[in-house]
């Protein structure tokens, strides 16, 4: 723990994960509008985001194995790194005109900002356990909440100003990231000269499962939790005319899903005093499996809409529970390892939902769609619930 007066960090940390979900909405949310409108097909467009999701996948646990060794920059400079390639990017993005540069820029970005989660968690979690005060279910939430204020305002902002408003709102997200991170008071945890041997030795996958078994486990079952959620989101227009709708009731619905996670995540300071992350993981599974069941039975779009409620403790309770669950199981020096893991669970999923989600609705229709994501749900929720590791009840 650091010897430095705690602080409450709940302010400025809010601030930094409010940015970055701002930032993940004006790259995935809009990508299909700034793609379609420069050119691409939306075969293209799967491409680009399988690529990419790949590309991040296969650089988290690198990365992260570089973050967690005692000779390397701290979180907090990890992070405005990035941020800082994200801003070239984005001016890149600006001024490209050409297809392919403009695929390759923007696939890049898609990446870089999958990338990046794990780290964002970690820096809110090590702040944590350097003794600072942090609600992270609050500052979560302010990152939903911010996440739909700018879906509002870009959709709004597009209209009048085109395709460029995206590449142009990103910059300016950027660099108000890298604002907040200058002011964010970090500092990296000093380790032992065993821990950066041991941590160097883990930078092995091999080496890193075989120490943490079961937790290999619980990440496969996650893949298949995240795989149906995925399912589920990228597909939600089609959803929506399956059972009677269309774009308006796509929105209705994704708007119901987002405000019923804010509960959840205002609350979880205190939800996770009274019950262990374990609990919490292994509960949210279940409710992942309620949220695909009951859309695949959902006889039309009221009902769809009751069903968004389940999203309050699926993903709205997984998306925090999970970080403070790695942090508990984790060794001091395996904990960036640990989340970035976690996260390429969901990269996979992604992967994995993109490719798999169209086929099935071409070749059998939404319906078994829904069946293969209640089916791929089931199967995760009770590897996770089987799997997951007592942990202690956080104070």
């Amino acid at each position: 723990m650091s010897s430095a007066k705690s602080k409450n960090l709940t302010g400025s940390y809010s601030c930094i994960q409010a940015l970055y979900w701002m930032y993940f909405a004006a790259i995935m949310s809009f990508s299909g509008f700034f793609l379609l409108g420069g050119g691409f097909s939306n075969t293209q467009i799967g491409i680009i985001a399988a690529v990419a999701g790949i590309m991040s996948a296969l650089l988290q646990p690198v990365l992260a194995g570089y973050a967690d060794r005692p000779d390397s920059p701290s979180l907090k400079k990890i992070i405005q790194i990035l941020y800082v390639i994200q801003l070239l990017l984005g001016i890149g993005l600006f001024f490209s005109r050409t297809l392919i540069l403009t695929g390759l820029l923007y696939g890049i970005s898609i990446a870089l900002l999958q990338l990046m989660t794990p780290f964002i968690n970690a820096l809110g979690m090590e702040s944590i356990n350097q003794g600072q005060k942090l609600n992270f279910g609050l500052a979560r939430g302010m990152g939903s909440v911010a996440y739909a204020v700018i879906c509002y305002v870009l959709g709004i902002i597009t209209v009048k100003a085109g395709v460029l408003s995206i590449p142009a709102s990103v910059t300016i997200i950027t660099v108000l990231s890298l604002g907040c991170l200058i002011i964010f008071p970090f500092v990296k945890t000093q380790k032992s000269a065993q821990t950066s041997s041991d941590s160097k030795s883990l930078a092995n996958p091999l080496l890193f499962f075989r120490k943490y078994r079961r937790f290999s486990l619980v990440l496969i079952g996650c893949i298949f939790i995240y795989l149906s959620h995925v399912l589920l989101n990228n597909f939600n227009f089609q959803i929506a005319q399956g059972k009677g709708g269309g774009s308006a009731e796509m929105g209705t619905a994704s708007a119901i899903a987002a405000m019923c996670e804010l509960p959840t995540l205002f609350l979880f300071g205190y939800i996770i005093k009274k019950i262990r992350c374990d609990l919490l993981v292994r509960f949210a599974g279940i409710f992942f499996v309620l949220k695909a069941l009951g859309t695949f039975l959902a006889p039309g779009i009221s009902m769809y809409y009751g069903v968004q409620v389940f999203q309050m403790l699926g993903w709205g309770l997984l998306t925090a529970a999970s970080v403070y669950y790695v942090n508990a199981i984790m060794e001091p020096e395996d904990a960036i390892k640990g989340q970035a893991y976690f996260t390429m669970t969901y990269t996979l999923g992604s992967v994995i939902g993109s490719f798999l989600g169209g086929a099935l609705i071409d070749f059998a229709r939404v319906s078994s769609m829904l069946l293969f994501a209640t089916v791929s749900a089931l199967f995760g929720a009770v590897i996770v619930f089987i799997f997951a590791e007592r942990t202690p009840l956080n104070k």
